[in-house]
């Protein structure tokens, strides 16, 4: 029960992604650990609405200094970084 309410963050993210940054595009498969930078997934105003989002969604607040690769390159990375930031734990490997 506790990996399936962890993995709520990789799906929310990745429903983001689809819906406001791919518009629904159904062919192009990522996985979450995908380059979103590299594989023209995210640009620089994907990034700024990606943030936007999840500031308001977990009520966090990210600083300018942490949109950097090592917290927004993929899935996996946007994850690790909202649970370090809401200090929700890292889903077990169950």
């Amino acid at each position: 029960m506790e990996k399936q309410a962890n993995q709520e963050i990789e799906s929310t993210i990745r429903s983001f992604i689809d819906s406001n940054l791919l518009f629904g595009n159904d062919e192009l498969n990522y996985s979450d650990d995908s380059s979103l930078l590299s594989e023209g997934i995210v640009d620089s105003l994907g990034a700024v609405d990606l943030v936007a989002f999840l500031q308001k969604r977990y009520k966090i607040k990210i600083g300018q200094q942490e949109v950097r690769p090592d917290n927004f390159d993929s899935v996996a990375k946007i994850a690790a970084f909202v649970r370090r930031k809401t200090n929700t734990p890292t889903p077990s490997a169950e």
